[in-house]
């Protein structure tokens, strides 16, 4: 039924007007005239005639209410694209049941696994400490929260971070590896979770960065070392992650921020197989984790590897490896947008070593670029004064001191450019070596060692998209949880971005944190009953939901009310009845 509009003469009248199918056809019947409608609307009967009907449909009646102003109903709006996407992620990739799993048995008052999810969603969106989250999740309609305090928020990340009192734990504190810890389990359950019977770890990616503290930095993890994020004057760990051929995250090792990258690398593989159960794997690794005890290690262990080689500190390869001059093998490979790129490789033997040469010619051409800006620049400083040279290093290191007098019998210019230096670096212009013991081709090994750049692509988003900074926690446990949770952070960003590449879409990072926060929920509350009003959903939002298979709520939907809570029977103390014994 619907009114009509029904023109009689120079009047307009009001009808009710209702579809009915008669012999196969849709025929209209007026059920009622109700007058004319210049009349009805200057009267004021049709808005009496509307609110009255309104009494009868929630919908109407929750529009009603909301114009009734300050006196109408209470309304509660949040954001809810963030917690309606990554918690069905969170929920199908198995992180909400490993976690509930790993709870069982534990008598904690508040619901932790909302708490963990609580601090990933913050660190996906927003980051920061823990305690930004506990005022940052009052904004989002994430379920199960209610009575969230701060203190949860850390007892939380110190379960994840407590160390388990076991064999392999203590076996693993004796080899001086980091305790074992509830994480770990975490990440052996998920791992098993998308384990099948024909998948297997064969390559795995390694690499290291630090993080800094800004307080003291627990019991044994916060020291000084070299700082990747240059302040040596603060106290730091050391980050390692592991991911597998496809880019997913495997696991985190943490070690104090005074340990030197060339010690992590065994320990680790070590750990792998025991954790993983991998058998025959190819370790990657970037050159500042290897040193000649390491692959030495790894050649007892078994072992193949694709290591990255120092080209300018090693004599051996300066001198023999990078002199070879048998011809480069071409590879063109393809990037995003249609673009492409032109790789070099040549295989080199000497003394039972294998390694293979790389070269990048948009790199070398980018070098290249930058070294003739520097030495132009270096140029134009000359003519002005050569004082201030010495404290630039990109300046220096293609300077040589002279001592030529100048034209009255004054010292002249003590430096000049060292043309030696600069041919000398032009030899590396887009050249990387690497060393293996890996069967495959050097265009192969080229390419797995290229796959490194998604962990340095990782830990740049963990340091910039993810910002684990600042860490405030003054206790191991609780700064292993931290950082762990920014690891289920990327896992979920991970997933998201497969499930988008297979849908053919790849959508900006900013773009997605943008639009899922324009996608907010109000609750309104009105005569004793709860509606859920949506805003309008934007086309990035519906397209990452329709790429993972999530349906888009309706616009206005009831809320049921929450079940009565059922008051619990006190158990009944001291000795029982004599008739409670007896049958």
């Amino acid at each position: 039924m619907f009114f009509r509009l029904k023109p009689s003469g120079p009047r307009t009248y009001l009808q009710i007007v209702e579809n009915r199918r008669e012999h196969g056809t849709h025929r209209q019947h007026v059920i009622a005239t109700l007058g004319r409608a210049d009349e009805l609307a200057a009267s004021g009967a049709l808005a009496s005639l509307l609110a009255s009907g309104a009494r009868l449909c929630d919908q109407v009646m929750l529009l009603s209410a909301l114009a009734e102003g300050a006196d109408g109903p209470r309304l509660v709006a949040r954001r809810a694209g963030g917690p309606l996407l990554f918690g069905r992620l969170w929920e199908q990739i198995g992180c909400q049941a490993v976690i509930q799993d790993k709870l069982a048995g534990r008598c904690f008052e508040f619901d932790v696994e909302r708490a963990i999810f609580a601090t990933i969603l913050h660190r996906l969106f927003v980051s920061g400490s823990d305690r930004a989250c506990d005022k940052w999740m009052e904004d989002y309609a994430i379920p199960g929260i209610d009575g969230l305090a701060l203190h949860h928020l850390y007892r939380a990340m110190a379960w994840l971070g407590e160390e388990l009192q076991t064999e392999r734990g203590r076996q693993d504190q004796d080899t001086g590896l980091a305790p074992r810890c509830v994480k770990d389990e975490i990440e052996e359950a998920l791992f098993a979770r998308r384990r099948d019977l024909f998948s297997e770890l064969s390559v795995v990616f390694l690499d290291t960065t630090s993080l800094r503290f800004e307080g003291a930095g627990g019991e044994s993890l916060g020291q000084r070392g070299h700082s990747k994020d240059h302040r040596p004057d603060l106290m730091q760990l050391v980050l390692c992650v592991v991911i597998d051929a496809e880019g997913r995250p495997i696991c985190t090792e943490i070690w104090p921020g005074n340990t030197a990258d060339v010690r992590v690398l065994l320990p680790v593989i070590d750990r792998l197989q025991q954790r993983f159960g991998i058998g025959r794997v190819c370790v990657v690794a970037d050159r500042g984790m290897i040193s000649a005890a390491t692959i030495e290690g790894l050649e007892q262990r078994g072992l193949e590897y694709i290591l990255g080689a120092r080209e300018r500190s090693d004599r051996l390869v300066r001198d023999v490896v990078l002199a070879d001059e048998r011809a480069f093998a071409p590879l063109l490979v393809e990037r995003a947008h249609g673009a492409e790129t032109q790789l070099f490789a040549k295989e080199v033997r000497y003394q039972g070593r294998r390694y293979i040469v790389c070269r990048n010619e948009a790199e070398a051409e980018k070098d290249r670029a930058d070294r003739q800006a520097i030495v132009a620049g270096l140029e134009q400083q000359l003519k002005r004064g050569d004082k201030a040279l010495i404290g630039n290093s990109a300046y220096r290191r293609y300077l040589r001191r002279v001592a030529a007098p100048g034209a009255k019998g004054k010292p002249g210019s003590a430096f000049e450019i060292d043309a030696g230096k600069l041919a000398e670096e032009a030899r590396y212009d887009g050249i990387f070596v690497l060393r293996t013991n890996a069967r495959v081709t050097p265009l192969q090994a080229m390419l797995r060692y290229r796959d490194l750049l998604e962990v340095e692509n990782l830990f740049r988003r963990t340091k910039s998209v993810l910002r684990t900074r600042p860490i405030y926690h003054s206790s191991d446990a609780a700064i292993r949880g931290h950082v762990f949770c920014s690891f289920l952070a990327l896992v979920l960003q991970k997933e998201l971005f497969d499930r988008c590449r297979a849908a053919e879409f790849a959508p900006e990072w900013s773009d997605v944190l943008r639009d899922l926060d324009r996608l907010q929920q109000a609750d309104v509350t009105a005569g004793g009953k709860t509606w859920s009003v949506r805003t309008e959903i934007g086309v990035t939002a519906s397209a990452l939901l329709r790429a993972c298979g999530i349906a888009i709520p309706p616009r206005i939907q009831g809320i049921p009310p929450p079940a009565p809570a059922t008051a619990a029977i006190p158990k009944r103390r001291g000795r029982p009845r004599r008739g409670a014994t007896r049958p």
